[in-house]
């Protein structure tokens, strides 16, 4: 009977973030406009650091892949509710539903290795300037984004594996806008307890690990600094690390707000908005905090543009 639930549930239902008709123009017309500013933001940034040799640094090295991960964790999730919004349907298949759990966790545990990554850069060149291009050396760095790649390749085929596992009912529905494994878990129609153990302790884990890193070097960093006699020095190192703590603060924030809003209340579409936040806004909102509060990136901008323009 199982084997058969399960066969018949070859596709579910994303109920979305509201019923009402009148709202999916709306809906339609924000999410594409906030999916197009993300692609194409996270896009200068990759082209103006790649154009612009003095760019060439481990920081921005990370920031690229950063950027290109960003563009594909929204990828992941958007076009596929843009879709559905104008087809005027809610379905999703089998198998879709599986890739969109893959790639959405896999990117997102990505964008949390990459700014643990970015800490520890920070912490290199400001504690440990002398030492900084013999330790932040491209093989090293290329290393550390591979085994972050490495790491959530292999826990994302885990959360998958352990999925084909469950069964689920014919016209499952998933109170969301996209296939967040934590949802798929709660509709389920057989035991997910494993699953659930699994989910924990991996997110704990991938969780407690890169945050601690973090505000290790961050402990660093302000000890390092303590050291320093002048403002102004203090002002310089510190101004570094600006638009990462951003990122950090936006990135963490918003996930614990998804968590505390499932936690804490059953409301489906409080718990939508709170993704949005975490799934949409933060992958657009990182372009520009690092465009405005950089002054290195903001000079590559620049100078891309006057490219451009002598171009045209």
């Amino acid at each position: 009977m199982e084997a058969e639930n399960h066969t018949e549930a070859s596709q579910f239902l994303l109920l979305g973030l509201s019923d009402a008709p009148k709202l999916q123009p709306l809906f339609c017309g924000v999410f594409l406009s906030m999916y197009l500013l993300t692609v194409l933001g996270n896009l200068i940034i990759i082209v103006a650091i790649s154009s612009d040799s003095h760019l060439h640094t481990p920081m921005y090295f990370f920031l690229t892949n950063l950027s290109c991960v960003d563009i594909c964790f929204t990828s992941t999730t958007v076009p596929k509710m843009l879709v559905n919004i104008q087809a005027q349907r809610k379905t999703i298949s089998y198998i879709g539903c599986l890739t969109q759990v893959y790639l959405f966790t896999l990117l997102a545990g990505m964008d949390n290795f990459l700014l643990t990554v970015m800490a520890y850069d920070r912490y290199v060149a400001i504690c440990h300037p002398l030492y900084y291009t013999v330790i932040m050396n491209p093989r090293f760095c290329g290393t550390l984004v591979l085994i972050s790649w490495f790491i959530m390749l292999w826990v994302s085929l885990l959360h998958i594996l352990l999925m084909r596992w469950l069964t689920f009912c014919v016209g499952t529905e998933i109170p969301h806008f996209f296939c967040e494994l934590a949802q798929i878990l709660k509709v389920a129609c057989s035991d997910n307890l494993i699953n659930s153990i699994v989910l924990y302790v991996a997110t704990a884990l991938l969780g407690v690990f890169p945050l601690t890193g973090i505000l290790f070097s961050y402990s660093r960093i302000v000890s390092s600094l303590m050291r320093i006699s002048s403002a102004g020095g203090k002002y310089k190192a510190f101004s570094t690390c600006g638009s990462h703590l951003s990122m950090v603060s936006l990135f963490y924030g918003t996930g614990l707000g998804v968590y505390l809003s499932s936690a804490l209340t059953h409301s489906s579409l409080q718990n939508s908005v709170a993704s949005v936040m975490y799934t949409v806004v933060t992958p657009m909102l990182n372009p520009f905090i690092y465009s405005l509060r950089n002054k290195d990136v903001k000079g590559a901008l620049r100078r891309l543009l006057n490219l451009a323009a002598h171009c045209l």
